[in-house]
């Protein structure tokens, strides 16, 4: 099975790297709204360049905003890149290919979540260089935020691939999938952006619930995918 999945997650992470479809379209995407959340959020400047009374008090808002509005824009671009990665299956019969493999359906889930995790990390750390500019905040506990990362999204990518593959047999399939993905979804944000807020504000001892319960999510959710992806990829 982890054979197989490193053969997946390379296919998948070869076509990406031809195609450039993450870094011309997902991660502008992200950035794009870290900057529009700013820009609603942030600092209200007079035409002559005076900050107007509440700017101060909106600043403050924005950086106590942050981690929330960082995980909402992973969030989005985690729906993005999960829909790019079964769009890569749907063409040229690649799905049927898959089912004829032999490769084993668990190793085709982790591999398939692997690759879809690389290009989240590598966007993650973009928009956390982003964020800390526009909401001029300070990372005070790097390894929280870092472990904070690692199983929020490993967390997102479980749920989103497993829901993918439910939902791309169907013709509603671009629609479907957000419906399934949000509400799951919800959970992984609100807890890593609680470890978050304390690996910002220094405080580690608030995220250990918190981690604790993005890790008890991961491995639940990545031992569903494995079980289910064959019967899912068979009838998909």
């Amino acid at each position: 099975m982890w054979r197989d999945a490193l053969l997946v997650a390379g296919k998948d992470l070869r076509i990406e790297l031809r195609s450039k479809v993450a870094v011309n379209q997902v991660v502008p995407f992200a950035v794009i709204v870290v900057l529009l959340f700013g820009l609603a959020i942030g600092q209200s400047v007079s035409p002559s360049g005076q900050a107007l009374p509440g700017a101060l008090a909106n600043a403050g808002i924005l950086r106590g905003a942050a981690a929330g509005l960082f995980w909402v824009a992973v969030l989005l671009s985690t729906l993005l890149a999960v829909q790019r990665s079964f769009a890569v299956e749907s063409a040229d019969g690649a799905r049927d290919g898959l089912r004829l493999s032999g490769l084993d359906p668990g190793g085709i889930f982790l591999g398939k979540c692997g690759a879809t995790m690389v290009l989240l990390v590598a966007l993650e750390a973009v928009l956390a260089l982003v964020a800390a500019l526009v909401y001029d905040v300070h990372p005070a506990a790097g390894a929280l935020l870092v472990a904070t990362c690692i199983l929020a999204t490993a967390g997102l990518v479980f749920v989103g691939t497993t829901y993918g593959m439910l939902s791309s047999g169907t013709r509603v399939r671009e629609t479907l999938l957000p419906l399934l993905f949000f509400p799951v979804g919800a959970p992984v944000l609100l807890a890593a952006t609680k470890a978050f807020d304390a690996g910002l504000s220094g405080t580690p001892g608030a995220a250990t619930s918190w981690i604790e319960l993005l890790a008890v999510f991961a491995v639940a959710y990545g031992a569903v995918g494995t079980v289910a992806f064959g019967p899912l990829l068979e009838d998909g």
